[in-house]
Order: C-alpha cells, then structure tokens, then sequence
C-alpha cells in the first residue's frame, strides 16, 4: 500500500512540475495570460483538428484587449505574444542584439538538410551567412529570374489555353503549387520542369512528399518536435525522411559537379553559393518590388568570422528552404489572390485594364521594369499579402537577457530570460479592425498612393521585420505579379458551382489553405 501511494505521490509531483507549474510563468511574471489547457497550452484546439494555426494565433491575440503583450502557451512554452506596433519595431529593430535567432526545434545532426539552413542558423554563423545569400535578390539577379519566372507563368496560360472549354474547372492550388515548383526548379535549382505537362515529374513528387504535413504521422511528428523536442534530438529524428534528404542533396551534388566540369555559369543560387564556396562575394542594389518588398539591412558593419567552408550539403540546405518557402507559402498567396479576383469582378476588371495598358505600352512583351511600375497590381498583392500572409506567426527568441519596461499604470517590468521566445501574431495584426477597418474586406485601396502613408509599417509584416526577414520576399512578390499578370490576359477568373464562399481555412495544414481547395473556373478570353 505504501508503495503504490509512494507511486501517486511521484506522478503528481512530476505531473505538477511537468503539466501546471509551467503554466503559471507568465502569471508568475505578472503578465496577463490566455486562459490555457494543462500540457496541451493554447494548441490543443490545434492538435484535435478543431480549429486551423491560424485561427487559435488570432483567438489568442484576442483573449486579452488594450494590452501591449500578453502571456501565451505552445504546449508547455511559454511564448510571449507581441500586439503593439512599436513594441515590434523596438525588439526586432532597435534591440535586436537581444533577439537575433529563430526558436531552432530541428537539429543539424538529426536533419541536415533543415538544421543548417538560414532559417534555422543562429548567432554568427546566420550573420555570415545572410550576406552571401542577400546578392541572390540584387536588381540584376532578379532581371535574371524574371525572365525564368516569365517563362514558367506563359507556358502556365498556353497550357490552359489548349484546352477547348470555354470555362475551366480547375483547383487554382495545384495549378499554382505546380507553377512555383517549376520556378523554384529553375531558379534555384537550376533544372527544367513542366508540371502541368509532366504532372508526375520526380521532382514535383518529391516537393509534394516533403510538404506533406497533412497526414496523421507528420502532424505526430511535427508537434513532437515543440512538445519533446531533446527526445527528437537524442534519437536523431529528422523533420524528412532519409530518402527525401538524400534525393534533393544528390540533385544539389550532381548539378555542381556537372558545372564545374562543363564551365556552366547560370545566375541562380546555386552559382552565387558556388562562388561563395571559392571566396568571391558581390554586393548590388536592388530595385524596389512594391509595398510589401522589405529593405535589406546592411551586416557589413557587424564584425563577423570569415565562413571557414561552405560544403556541399550547406549549398543543399539553402536552396531546400528555398524551396520550402517558395513552393507551399507562395502558392498559397497566389490561390488565396486568385479566390479574390474571382469572387470580385470589379477588382479583376480593373487589374486587367493595368495589364492591358502595360502590354500596349511594351508592345506586347512584358519586362521587369514594367511589371514593377504597375501601381494597382502592387495594391492588389499588397491587400492579399495582408488579408492572407504567407506567414500566420514567426518568432524571435531572447539571446541575451532583456527588460520591457512600462509604459502605462498597468504594466509591469517584464523581465525576458535567455531562451524565451516571442511570437509576432501576423495574421491576426492584419485582421485586427483598430488597424484595418474591416479586415475581412478585399479592399486594394488600401494601400493606394493617398493611402499607405496611414498604415504603420509595424503592423503590415507579411515578409516578417528587421534583419531576419524573409530574404526571398521580393522574389515572392515578382513571382505572384508575374503569373497573374499572364492568366488574366487570357483567362477570367470566375466562380462555379464548387467553389466555396467565402472560403473556409482548413483545419488540417499548419499554413493557410482553403478548405476543400480553391475550385474556380478560368474563362477564356481569347480564341
């Protein structure tokens, strides 16, 4: 009896140390918190499929009104939640010293492939590698690219132009996923792909296998990493399979080797990283890409150590984030946009117009500096990147102890130790009514000339803030400009019976998606 009493007695120990005592941290630090579930914290609603990532982001940031920050739970990790505009620029701007890495959750030597991308590099070693990578989106990088791009998005439009319905029915979510593996192909891997015409290629298969976080094991896994996350790295548990990590690090070895033998020199990611690898770096201006674009912060003042080696699997690593980033969160935005066109015609008119003035004036071939001039296409992307952002939430975790000093009656000093973590609640910022009258209207002219001079840049963040910024935002913008710019000179985008509206976010993808996906038509418009 004593014995089974002495096990009780242990189990609610560890249950309280392990399940509640971490719950009362922010209560604890006089931070006002969500009202949260034991071990489960504010995901649990996440975990059961009862409602989508970013739902709970949004249910979360407003459990508390008229504060600056609250207290939240992922699982059992604390996470600070940011809700003021100027506390953003503060810690991710001014301060950044304090906040300088991602919350890193996967191990270099549990999966290469995602631990040594820039994504997940902290410290020195993200300060040395971002300024390599920056020249990859330069002006004359991106001409390069827009090129590519053009290609893939007109050969997208002549796809569809072949069939002979006057009205398609198609899921604008794989049509587009399809176009953006095409071009992360070309772009940064520097292969050829055509996926709409080869809908099996191994490439678009294996794109699709290491997206596919809807399945039930995925999902198992990938709570797994925030929930248990020194088990993970213990057993070397890798967010890919084995056979993902080797088929894409192969592709990288083989296309390098294939260059230097044959003197191939091509301006993608590839060669700028090839060419890191032999000690040469450039540096180039870049050319505005719209409203949403993000200025480059200039590192070359903060003194760093040179990159001792840049391998093989390090050139590997960067283009799979690359790809990661490119072929589901930018697909996303283009079919959340195209949801957009179609249930609202007077927009896509107007769109169309701009286009048509823009082809007239560049006699029928659209280049990079027209597409860039085009005003209300950058207002359209601009409010999609708003309502529907790539990113629901990004991080910043504490490098070094840091103070939020107060600044009402109500607040308290907030004392931040090394480690925690910070969440800045996109979606939710770019729904809440007090910034954005009406934040579930499709409205472009808000970011009109006369306009965007009244939204503060702290709270229309689609591409994240400060120097750890999305790096490849202007190639996500070009890239959605660029293929809605070719559907829309020959196609309308129009709803059928099977679309859904107002669309629904599906409960199943970590990312935005629509639920049941995006079921429109494409209307011809020339024979």
């Amino acid at each position: 009896m004593l014995q089974f009493l002495l096990i009780i007695a242990a189990i609610a120990i560890m249950l309280y140390y392990c399940g509640v005592k971490p719950m009362k941290y922010w209560k604890e630090r006089g931070v006002k918190q969500t009202s949260k579930v034991w071990i489960a914290g504010d995901n649990w609603r996440v975990l059961l499929k009862l409602e989508s990532f970013a739902e709970m982001v949004e249910r979360v940031y407003k459990a508390i009104p008229g504060v600056r920050y609250l207290g939240a739970y992922q699982f059992t990790l604390p996470t600070l939640i940011l809700k003021d505009p100027d506390l953003i620029k503060q810690i991710c701007i001014r301060d950044f010293d304090h906040f300088v890495d991602h919350r890193s959750f996967v191990t270099e030597e549990s999966d290469p492939l995602f631990g040594k991308n820039l994504f997940s590099l902290k410290g020195q070693r993200w300060r040395t590698m971002r300024p390599i990578l920056s020249p990859s989106f330069t002006s004359s990088k991106m001409k390069v690219m827009f090129m590519l791009m053009s290609e893939c998005a007109e050969s997208l439009s002549g796809y569809f132009l072949k069939k002979e319905q006057e009205i398609l029915d198609v899921d604008m979510e794989d049509i587009f996923t399809r176009f953006a593996n095409d071009v992360i192909a070309t772009t940064a891997f520097g292969i050829k792909t055509d996926s709409l015409e080869d809908q099996t290629n191994e490439f678009y298969v294996m794109g699709r296998a290491v997206l596919n976080f809807g399945s039930l094991r995925q999902r198992i896994k990938f709570f797994g990493y925030f929930f248990v996350p020194k088990l993970y790295s213990y057993f070397k548990i890798g967010l890919f399979d084995k056979h993902l990590v080797s088929f894409f690090t192969q592709l990288i070895e083989e296309n390098i080797k294939m260059r230097r033998e044959k003197g191939i020199v091509r301006s993608d990611m590839i060669n700028l990283l090839m060419e890191a690898q032999n000690g040469i770096q450039k540096k180039e201006e870049v050319d505005d890409n719209g409203f949403a674009s993000i200025d480059e912060n200039d590192l070359s003042s903060i003194e760093k150590p040179a990159l001792k080696e840049l391998t093989n699997l390090d050139i590997a690593a960067q283009a799979m984030i690359f790809f990661f980033a490119g072929f589901d969160s930018v697909s996303s935005v283009m079919s959340f946009m195209a949801y957009e066109l179609g249930v609202n015609i007077v927009i896509q008119n107007r769109l169309r117009k701009e286009i048509e003035d823009t082809l007239e004036e560049c006699e029928g071939i659209i280049t990079y500096e027209a597409l860039l001039k085009m005003k209300y296409m950058d207002m359209v992307v601009s409010e999609t990147l708003r309502k529907w952002p790539s990113a629901i939430a990004i991080d910043r975790v504490c490098t070094k102890p840091y103070t939020i000093e107060p600044t009402s009656s109500d607040e308290k000093p907030v004392h931040l130790e090394q480690g925690t973590v910070i969440w800045l609640p996109i979606y939710a910022i770019h729904r809440d009514p007090a910034i954005y009258p009406e934040p579930e209207r499709f409205d472009p002219e808000r970011f009109s000339a006369e306009n965007r001079g009244y939204i503060n840049p702290y709270s229309y963040i689609p591409f994240g803030v400060g120097p750890r910024n999305c790096i490849g935002n202007r190639f996500a913008s070009l890239e959605i400009k660029i293929v809605f710019f070719h559907l829309l000179t020959k196609f309308e985008i129009v709803p059928t019976k099977k679309t859904i509206i107002p669309i629904q976010i599906s409960k199943k993808q970590f990312n935005l998606h629509g639920e049941g996906g995006f079921n429109l038509g494409l209307k011809r418009l020339v024979k």
